[in-house]
């Protein structure tokens, strides 16, 4: 293929982020079928504009000097897709980092599993103010994005917004919303079953 440039993503978007991990074992793991290689533009506007497509992307390098590939889709948000962050993290013995949000009702989330055990995971519905899901302490990542040391009690005031969903990837693995140059490789994508 020629030479590509990378497209960034993440408003009204799902990804997952996995360390040291092989695009084809992602797919695997997602129980996808592999439908190939594509340019990003293509494969990024796949994953956003359809709800059964994942792209996946060569290893980018990321935080704490490791390499992530990143898998996109529409697919992860939709109701009837499990996305098990613990299963994937025990299934590719590697860390597994699950990120939502959707700016239209102000639906934020993220997860985090490392080799099978689930570290934290947070979810805000902006519409209603509620905490969806608060297990773990907050690390410094989700403290740079403003969210307290502790949940003292489901009235605690906890705003979240779109842009702290990708200031807590970018101190976890990768801020997708930057990725610019040229790629280090095309895309691959996936299809639902």
């Amino acid at each position: 293929m020629d030479a590509d440039n990378m497209v960034g993503f993440g408003g009204k978007q799902a990804w997952l982020a996995v360390r040291d991990g092989d695009p084809a074992r992602v797919l695997e793991a997602l129980g996808l079928r592999d439908l190939g290689e594509v340019r990003w533009r293509d494969g990024i506007d796949l994953a956003h504009l359809t709800d059964d497509r994942v792209a996946v992307t060569p290893p980018l390098p990321g935080a704490r000097d490791t390499s992530w590939v990143l898998a996109v889709g529409r697919y992860l948000l939709r109701p009837d897709t499990v996305v098990d962050v613990v299963g994937l993290s025990a299934r590719l013995h590697t860390e597994v980092q699950f990120f939502a949000t959707h700016r239209v009702t102000e639906s934020h989330r993220w997860q985090r599993a490392v080799d099978g055990e689930l570290v934290r995971t947070f979810g805000y519905v902006g519409q209603t103010g509620d905490v969806t899901s608060w297990h773990g302490d907050p690390d410094p990542a989700e403290r740079a994005a403003g969210l307290p040391a502790t949940l003292v009690d489901e009235e605690s005031t906890v705003l979240v917004s779109e842009r702290d969903v990708l200031t807590v990837a970018d101190g976890w693995s990768i801020d997708p919303a930057r990725l610019d140059g040229k790629a280090p490789g095309p895309l691959r994508v996936g299809a639902a079953a």
